[in-house]
């Protein structure tokens, strides 16, 4: 299994992802990936949110080693063509290191879409959007994921993609949808990956001090080391070929450096 690190997206200094990307190159962690957001709404406010195509460009140019990615570009964000040209750009800058994920949006991403007018549409009107992104973005030759739960989304990731992303649940709906996505005829070499909130202390007890001070909800995976890693386990142990961390504290590069040290040599290959 490789491990990956989601970096801090909902800043205004961009030097923090940047030091987190860094220190997860150093460590030796397999990716790095940001989200691709036009703000973020915590408690009716709205938090800051760095471009992801900017950001993502700046991670990339700032490492050499780790591989570079968003979870996920929207598709209903940027026309096809555009965002073709930015994964081959991302190429020209990473090259061999992209991973190239692509969604079609959620209910959660209503909002963002319509403050800035460009609209929802239907799920249908998505999930085409979606495909013809898809389409245009393997021109280049990136590793393209697609991301989301839905079966019409995990249709497009098994017909035209290399690889499939979910984000959060538990570790039986995994495994029902890694299963039913496999059926659908994928490539030999498909990715079925998971990405979800962590909690990561030095040992379980200061992980646990660290979640009550964060008001980390039931879903976050909390404990040190060894504990994350059992976690962790499960969803690959059900088919995940990546785990990718999403810390609440996602600021500080130590986590980088414990996911690296101490928890990707208890996952096993």
């Amino acid at each position: 299994m490789k491990l990956g690190l989601a970096l801090p997206s909902f800043v205004e200094d961009p030097e923090i992802p940047l030091a987190v990307a860094r220190a997860a190159d150093a460590a030796g962690l397999d990716g790095v990936f940001v989200y691709d957001h036009l703000f973020r709404l915590e408690h009716g406010t709205r938090r800051p949110a760095l471009e992801g195509v900017s950001l993502l460009g700046a991670v990339a140019a700032a490492t050499s080693n780790v591989a570079v990615g968003a979870l996920v570009f929207r598709a209903w964000l940027r026309p096809p063509a555009t965002l073709a040209a930015v994964i081959a750009t991302m190429l020209r800058i990473a090259p061999g290191r992209l991973i190239a994920a692509i969604g079609a949006g959620d209910s959660q991403s209503r909002e963002e879409n319509e403050s800035f007018g460009l609209g929802f549409g239907t799920m249908r009107d998505r999930v085409d959007a979606l495909r013809a992104a898809v389409t245009a973005a393997q021109a280049g030759g990136a590793r393209i994921w697609v991301g989301g739960r839905a079966k019409a989304v995990r249709q497009v990731a098994a017909e035209q993609a290399h690889g499939w992303n979910a984000w959060g649940g538990d570790v039986d709906v995994f495994a029902s949808q890694v299963a039913d996505t496999r059926a659908m005829g994928v490539s030999p070499d498909f990715d079925c990956t998971w990405g979800g909130l962590v909690v990561l202390g030095e040992d379980d007890a200061r992980a646990r001090a660290k979640a009550e001070r964060l008001g980390a909800s039931d879903q976050a995976i909390v404990g040190g080391p060894a504990t994350v890693a059992t976690a962790l386990a499960r969803y690959g142990a059900v088919g995940a070929d990546w785990l990718i961390v999403a810390p609440l504290d996602s600021r500080d590069p130590q986590n980088a450096r414990l996911l690296a040290e101490q928890v990707k040599p208890l996952l096993g290959d």
